[in-house]
């Protein structure tokens, strides 16, 4: 497997220089371009990784599997989904032109801004410094890895910055599908952006989706239904409005991040954790996304 991984991190990290480091957000254009790691762990506990598979990162959208596993732990599923949708857009994963000219007022997934904002939303707690550590207690809950802590610089680019953002939570405040303060909703959803990881921290969260909400001790955390709730809509809109193509060429249930970040899950096998931040025109790692087409083609992965 080693040899494998080397020859396809390899082979891919030729694309990396056809790609771009996001830097709309202030701190993300220092990451080296020509990065590109992976981390696979199987059911059978085995870990196989390779290339700069431990360099920290911030998880950005990587995070909204996760925060949505909290959103419906604290809320259920219906109420969670009587404010968020369950459609691909076929939009960029910051549009929100859908927002208004949609029938229903709502964000049509999780998976982009807008719903992920309204999944925050839903966080409970008294105040917004306790929401957010609820939400990175589950984070270290499901990576199993207790040292999880957020990037207070990029933190604090994203609340700068973050004027569409913040237009479109103020707009789903209109509309009632935020419900608690829009500042302190933005607030969870910044950090919770900016929480760092490494690629085995999201081949933890793959492995623990992939065994339908369990961790390796065992201890169930989220439901059957909440877990497959999370991976269907991974695989129809987790690779932002590259969705469709990359359940054609991969086929496996995924969630891509603008700072490199790629979460995959093998129901019942595997979970995988990618970083290379050298993105495509679409927001996804342009290596990463070679790496998972390759390993799906040679050790047919996909689902499908």
């Amino acid at each position: 497997m080693r040899v494998f991984l080397d020859k396809i991190v390899k082979q891919n990290k030729i694309k990396t220089k056809f790609g771009n480091v996001a830097n709309y957000i202030p701190g993300l254009e220092k990451a080296k371009k020509e990065d590109l790691g992976i981390c696979l762990l199987d059911m059978d506990g085995n870990k196989y990784v390779y290339g700069d598979y431990n360099k920290k990162f911030t998880i950005q959208s990587v995070s909204k599997p996760i925060s949505l596993m909290l959103a419906m732990l604290d809320n259920g599923v219906d109420y969670v989904f009587s404010k968020v949708g369950t459609e691909p857009t076929g939009d960029a994963f910051n549009s929100m032109i859908r927002l208004e000219t949609a029938i229903i007022k709502k964000p049509y997934n999780p998976m982009i801004n807008a719903g992920a904002i309204a999944v925050s939303s839903m966080i409970k707690g008294e105040n917004k410094e306790g929401k957010f550590k609820r939400l990175l207690d589950f984070f270290k809950l499901v990576t199993e890895n207790d040292t999880l802590t957020y990037n207070e610089e990029i933190y604090l680019g994203e609340n700068r910055t973050g004027n569409k953002n913040r237009a479109m939570a103020y707009f789903m405040k209109d509309q009632g599908v935020i419900e608690s303060s829009v500042e302190d909703s933005l607030d969870v959803y910044f950090k919770q952006c900016s929480i760092e990881v490494t690629t085995i921290d999201l081949a933890m969260v793959g492995m623990f989706l992939a065994r339908n909400g369990r961790l390796s001790t065992g201890e169930k955390i989220i439901s059957d239904y909440q877990a497959r709730v999370v991976k269907s809509l991974m695989m129809t809109c987790g690779m932002y409005d590259g969705s469709g193509e990359f359940a054609l060429k991969v086929g496996i249930p995924s969630k891509s991040g603008v700072g490199g970040g790629i979460m995959s899950v093998l129901p019942n096998k595997m979970g995988i954790g990618i970083y290379g931040p050298a993105l495509d025109k679409k927001g996804n790692s342009i290596g990463g996304d070679g790496i998972l087409e390759d390993l799906s083609k040679e050790l047919d992965l996909s689902i499908f």
